[in-house]
């Protein structure tokens, strides 16, 4: 009962939200004179505004989950922006709506531009670190958060691949949320062409991330990964190359996954690195005596200001921090979730450098 009732409360207040946007639109599409045929304005209005829902009704209307992946970022800005225009207008003597309107208008496009370089032209950061074990120096591209599908299609794939391979990697991790719910767009474009491309010394290795477990198909999606030359290590840690321990810990969208400490390698004199999609808890890892533990999911927010949340529930919410002896890292992720567009933050991949203190 309370869940259908908090459902009941989101969507009264979701659609009292996307209400205000319509008025607000239909003001400045009124004052610039080219508003026409007000019931038909409202139906396409709303119907762009739960395309998200729409789009899952049937397969025939999946496109619809593209309009409202769009929507979401028309929706965040636009309230943002619109409080600003009513915020002047109501406390300045400047009343000109179609003015006004237009600046806000101009601004979503500006946005919309900016964003939409950000999410599909990456970037590659750079991390070096020093464990105090013994080791020869090891190079690791670190990447999370494709949601490999429609929008985070085959094209943006291919930048990865190429990026990794230019900075010749002993492994390649990928660390969660590597298709978007389902595996099915990942097979009908033939991403997996693109990933077997990936050049690694000792392999390419991922886990799974919380939209795995949301696309409910984790079984063809581990063999969509074996056959793409992707380890997917699940509740296991491994030996690789004989130079480091590598455990691949289920996301913590899995309740009966175990506890990092059931995952601790036999040696403890060998490097050990950890997987971890979600960065839920720091202290464990780091109590277990990991020395390297990466995670993505927060997409650093995505859309500004929605970092300022990831910062709040999160230890560490982007980048690199020592925590102990232990080094954490969680990435912003390659690809994007709903929109394709980021606003303070940027698709990314990480080589990290890692050197060791003790030869």
């Amino acid at each position: 009962m309370g869940r259908i009732l908090g459902i009941t409360f989101a969507l009264i207040l979701y659609s009292t939200i996307t209400a205000y946007l319509g008025m607000n639109l239909k003001k400045w599409l009124e004052a610039i004179h080219v508003f026409r045929w007000p019931i038909i304005y409202w139906i396409i209005f709303f119907v762009i505004a739960f395309g998200f829902l729409i789009g899952r009704v049937h397969p025939f209307l999946s496109p619809m989950s593209i309009v409202g992946n769009y929507w979401m970022f028309f929706f965040e800005y636009g309230l943002i922006l619109c409080i600003i225009a009513n915020l002047f207008i109501t406390f300045t003597p400047y009343k000109n709506v179609a003015v006004v309107g237009s600046v806000v208008v101009g601004l979503l496009v500006v946005l919309f531009a900016w964003g939409t370089y950000n999410a599909y032209s990456p970037v590659v950061r750079n991390l070096e670190i020093s464990v105090d074990k013994s080791g020869e120096p090891m190079r690791l591209v670190v990447a999370s958060d494709f949601h490999l599908g429609v929008l985070s299609h085959k094209n943006h794939l291919q930048k990865f691949v190429k990026l990794s391979n230019e900075a010749n990697p002993d492994a390649v991790l990928l660390v969660g949320d590597i298709v978007d719910d389902d595996p099915v767009w990942f097979v009908d474009e033939g991403m997996n062409e693109v990933m077997k491309q990936l050049n690694a010394t000792y392999g390419v290795y991922g886990v799974l991330g919380n939209h795995e477990y949301y696309g409910g198909k984790i079984p063809e999606f581990i063999e969509e990964m074996k056959e793409s030359n992707v380890q997917i290590l699940m509740d296991e840690t491994i030996l690789v190359g004989n130079r480091f321990y590598l455990t691949g810990q289920e996301d913590v969208t899995n309740h009966e996954r175990k506890a990092i400490q059931e995952l601790k390698p036999e040696n403890v004199e060998m490097p050990w690195i950890v997987m971890n999609h979600t960065p839920n808890d720091l202290h464990e890892p780091q109590d277990a005596g990991v020395d390297l533990h990466m995670s993505g999911h927060t997409h650093l927010g995505q859309l500004w200001p929605n970092n300022f949340i990831t910062d709040r529930i999160f230890e560490l919410d982007y980048g690199h921090m020592k925590k102990g002896d232990m080094h954490a890292l969680v990435s912003s992720g390659f690809g994007f979730w709903g929109p394709p567009m980021r606003i303070g933050s940027r698709s990314e991949l990480w080589i990290v450098d890692i050197k060791f203190k003790g030869n």
